[in-house]
């Protein structure tokens, strides 16, 4: 590899063979010791890693510094490009509610979002939260947002300091800025006010990182009174709660990936038990918005996968009083719905692409939101009121930045309020956005969103950054980045396969990439990069491929399946070691995930399944490309071993000379750096890598 050159002794991880038999069916991991046994106690305090563990990944870390050492100035470039794109000042547009209009925006130089609000017909800015002000002396500092209550006094606001997603909750008065008292730790991140703002509930993390109690905290109490008004005790469930515009109810979800049950509490009777709307039903999903005396209920319910919208009373909201008021139409999925006083608006995908719909709820009408571009993206945010007649919400292509509109439901009429800035200057007229169609081995057709610049040449020679996930049904939008333009106006071409695995063409284009269809995610994947080598995009060992999560799973089964068709991989968090993470109950995120992947731990079939594409148990001596896979020490959803035993194993077989490298963020968890611009280092680096070896230095 000639852009590797002079590079040190790799880290060679030590080997200490751990058996485990399932099933009759014996594994040995070599590298099993990278797992702590008090890897809860490293959420909470990173200096009780053990040191064998911390001076393995600190070397990993150097390894890969050598590597990278030449992309220095690139990475500097890089940086300074990326944020230039973004408007340092920038400040979000208000969104009424009652006498106030609510925002955040940033300050020049800041990391974090500052939370303000003005009087409703505008007027001078007041500071609830400075996010830079918290943040200061701090490694790591997420927030989680603030919370107003309904008399708009009090706030309820949240941060993680460590990465592991321990939210710690603390009560702001928001008319002097001061904070109470009250801390409530290790919550899941936010809290709903009862209507009277004296109270607020909030669900507890386990120290397995499950949120499974539901508690009642009462304002200026310590969280030692809190009363605990419902536990869940299936362990593959999560549990969140909520509110709704009316202030009515308190809604308890409680879900995992395929089925949902949701529990009500009224406002108007705080200590009552939750009441089931309907009890969970295997593979049944449903989810409430409050129409006045009546729910509206997005469900799959009785064969409608695709979801249909029903109605039912308020004050008897069980399954045998659900009414249809949007029919199920297969192919057309609805992805979420909202009810106000006069309307009911849901946003669905049809064709691959989504559209806003809205239906007059006294006359039936319905009308559209859509646009014409051949790939795009809406965000639907809705309002913060019920008695209103306008609605806010944004678009995007990946050649047109971000555009925030209010549309009024009774006129029609659209108000453009704002339009993304980049200072550092975009011309759209200077890219082209393209939607394609890759055939997959099984015939179904995969679409392939694609970004490029007008005068970058398609004829095999341009490099290509081809994104992929692929998993729990989430469909990645083809939205405009700031980001993605650093490697296109350095003729890349920047493309994102809509893989199965996620929602982009119905409910089915997520089951048939899950369970026994998860192998078609992998073939999918494969299948859009020989699409694009075919039309003449790229060519193969021209290909980067990216993927971070579950989509660093994806990298690494088509590292095994089909490495000599791309320059590298970069695999963000990858969950790579899918069978022991399946096989490990303890783990945070384990039971809940069965439905996605199945359940080794009961079942042969799954065990057998899981273990033929698992990226860890499948490396094989092979010659594999560049591989950069980043991981979070602190990260509860892909635990730090799992990238860190995958790249031991790579490096061990690979019968190649390419680099495998891994850099550990010794102080955040899955979502990498926590400030805006601290992120751009890591993306930076990311970019880099893909620049290094696509050989465009």
């Amino acid at each position: 590899m000639t852009y590797f050159k002079d590079l040190p002794e790799a880290p060679v991880a030590t080997k200490k063979p751990v058996l485990d038999t399932r099933h009759g069916i014996t594994r040995t991991d070599d590298y099993a010791w990278l797992r702590v046994d008090n890897w809860q106690d490293v959420f909470h305090d990173t200096s009780v890693l053990d040191p064998e563990v911390r001076a393995h990944l600190e070397a990993e870390n150097d390894y890969m510094k050598a590597a990278m050492a030449d992309t220095e100035e690139l990475q500097k470039a890089l940086f300074v490009e990326m944020k230039g794109r973004i408007k340092e000042d920038d400040s979000s547009v208000p969104m009424p509610d009652g006498p106030f209009a609510y925002g955040t925006m940033y300050v020049i130089g800041g990391e974090q979002a500052h939370y303000f609000r003005t009087p409703r017909e505008g007027g001078e800015k007041t500071v609830l939260l400075d996010g830079d002000k918290e943040n200061e002396g701090k490694d790591y500092f997420r927030m989680a947002g603030l919370s107003h209550s309904s008399d708009h006094k009090w706030g309820i606001w949240g941060y993680d300091d460590k990465g592991s997603e321990f939210f710690t909750l603390k009560v702001r008065n928001l008319e002097t800025g001061e904070d109470l008292d009250d801390i409530v730790e290790k919550t899941s991140g936010g809290g709903v006010w009862a209507p009277d703002g004296k109270s607020f509930f909030y669900t507890l993390q386990d120290e397995n990182h499950r949120p499974s109690k539901l508690f009642h905290h009462i304002v200026g109490e310590p969280q030692s009174q809190d009363r605990l008004v419902y536990e869940e005790t299936d362990t593959g469930m999560f549990m969140g709660v909520g509110g709704s515009l009316l202030d009515d109810f308190i809604y308890v979800s409680i879900h995992d990936h395929d089925t949902t049950e949701v529990r009500l509490i009224p406002t108007d009777d705080l200590m009552a038990e939750p009441k089931i709307v309907h009890p969970r039903e295997a593979t049944v999903q449903y989810d409430l918005s409050e129409g006045g005396d009546i729910f509206y209920i997005l469900t799959n319910a009785d064969g409608a996968k695709d979801f249909k919208i029903m109605s039912a009373p308020v004050d008897a909201p069980e399954k045998e009083n659900w009414r249809e008021v949007v029919p199920h139409q297969e192919g057309r999925l609805i992805l979420s719905h909202m009810a106000f006083a006069r309307h009911l608006v849901w946003l669905e995908r049809l064709d691959g692409l989504p559209r806003i719909m809205i239906r007059d709820r006294a006359s039936g009408e319905e009308h559209t939101i859509a646009f014409a571009e051949e790939a795009y993206s809406l965000g639907l945010y809705g309002a913060a009121e019920y008695d209103t007649d306008v609605i806010r919400f944004s678009y995007s292509s990946m050649t047109t930045p971000n555009q925030l509109f209010d549309y009024n439901m009774a006129t029609r009429e659209r108000t453009l309020l704002k339009t993304q800035e980049v200072p550092s200057g975009h011309n759209p007229d200077d890219y082209v956005t393209r939607r394609l169609h890759a055939p997959a081995p099984d015939g179904e057709l995969v679409p392939v969103s694609i970004l490029y610049r007008k005068d970058t040449p398609l004829d095999g020679s341009a490099p290509c950054l081809l994104y992929g996930y692929g998993s729990y049904g989430v469909t990645i939008p083809a939205s405009f980045s700031t980001n993605a333009l650093s490697l296109v106006d350095r003729g890349f071409i920047y493309a994102i396969a809509h893989i199965r695995g996620g929602k982009d063409k119905g409910y089915h284009w997520y089951e048939t990439g899950k369970l026994e269809g998860k192998t078609n995610t992998f073939k999918d994947f494969v299948a859009s990069a020989d699409h694009l080598v075919k039309e003449g995009f790229t060519s193969y060992g021209k290909i980067v491929a990216e993927g971070g999560s579950a989509g660093g799973m994806l990298m690494g089964a088509v590292a095994n399946m089909a490495p000599e068709k791309f320059a590298g991989f970069i695999a963000a968090v990858p969950f790579v070691d899918v069978l022991t993470t399946m096989l490990d109950d303890t783990l945070p995120l384990t039971p809940p995930e069965w439905p996605e992947w199945g359940n080794p731990i009961t079942s042969q079939a799954d065990y057998a399944r899981i273990a033929d594409y698992s990226p860890y148990d499948n490396v094989d001596a092979k010659p594999y490309p560049p591989i950069l896979a980043l991981a979070g020490l602190t990260d509860p959803r892909v635990t730090y071993w799992e990238p860190a035993k995958w790249v031991a194993k790579l490096r061990e077989k690979t019968t190649g000379k390419a680099p495998i490298l891994l850099k550990t963020n010794m102080g955040a968890g899955h979502g990498g750096a926590s400030g805006r611009f601290q992120r751009l280092e890591e993306i930076a680096l990311e970019y880099a890598f893909a620049i290094k070896i696509a050989g465009k230095m």
